[in-house]
């Protein structure tokens, strides 16, 4: 009678792949050895895309905060080295957020900031 190794823990394994591969296309979905290969390349960017996607918001940030200082005639890097100066701590993340939402609280800022260049 010929002995079956590891039967289970294979089942398993493919189950998950299988599992992980769901709503891939063709067979890349339903064909283990395929569905294995598209599953790692699939992991493979998600790791680097989580990182990858913090780059991108700072940039979108800083895009955003340089066009409403532009507004208020300051440059970006003016802007951010004003408020260093002022003693003002508002990260990227807020000051996009308050440029978007409150452009009259931004001109606030903005103002503060040039304040306190020509100030030093």
């Amino acid at each position: 009678m010929s002995r079956h190794k590891s039967v289970v823990q294979r089942r398993k394994r493919r189950k998950r792949t299988l599992k992980l591969a769901k709503g891939f296309f063709s067979k890349r979905k339903n064909s283990y050895r395929i569905a294995k290969q598209a599953v790692i390349k699939a992991l493979t960017h998600a790791y680097r895309d989580r990182r990858r996607r913090k780059r991108d918001f700072r940039g979108l940030w800083i895009t955003r905060i340089n066009a409403a200082s532009r507004k208020n005639g300051i440059s970006y890097s003016k802007l951010i080295h004003g408020l260093s100066v002022a003693k003002i701590k508002l990260n990227r993340k807020i000051l996009a957020d308050i440029a978007v939402q409150k452009p009259e609280v931004f001109s606030e800022i903005a103002k503060t900031a040039k304040e306190s260049l020509n100030g030093s």
